[in-house]
């Protein structure tokens, strides 16, 4: 059973890694690491007993929260992983007096934007060339809340 809880320092090599399987320009282990000590940030797991099923980050200012990542591993997909993820941070945000989540995703990348969708996320601007390997805009979502 997959279960979700606050990253902690034994997740930081298996996220690194499950960057790498998922990212063109994945985070390194000691930027991963760093958000342990930040204070702005929520980061949460999804496991299965000791394996890492995904992960999302993010960092929250002035109530205001962006989602850094999200990802899962590929034995893991198609099992409401990622939403239950989204859902929990959105969760977590929320008791920390966060208003709104804002994110970037690839324009090319269907399948996220349908869950974002299905999960209430609305397209509020893009951002021209913001991912490389390959070149590709950015939409900016976001989904906003009532504390």
């Amino acid at each position: 059973m997959i279960e979700i809880r606050p990253m902690d320092q034994t997740h930081v090599a298996q996220i690194a890694e499950l960057e790498k399987t998922c990212f063109s320009d994945p985070w390194s282990e000691a930027s991963i690491a760093s958000e342990l000590s930040n204070p702005l940030s929520c980061w949460l797991v999804a496991v299965e007993g000791e394996r890492l099923a995904g992960y999302i980050g993010s960092q929250t200012v002035m109530g205001e929260s962006d989602m850094m990542n999200v990802a899962v591993h590929p034995d893991f997909r198609r099992q409401g992983v990622a939403q239950a993820l989204i859902l929990a941070l959105v969760d977590a945000l929320k008791a920390r007096g966060s208003h709104w989540l804002m994110l970037e995703v690839r324009h090319s990348n269907a399948p996220a934007r349908a869950l974002y969708e299905k999960l209430g996320f609305a397209e509020v601007g893009r951002r021209k060339n913001y991912y490389s390997k390959p070149r590709e805009d950015a939409l900016i979502l976001r989904k906003e809340w009532e504390i």
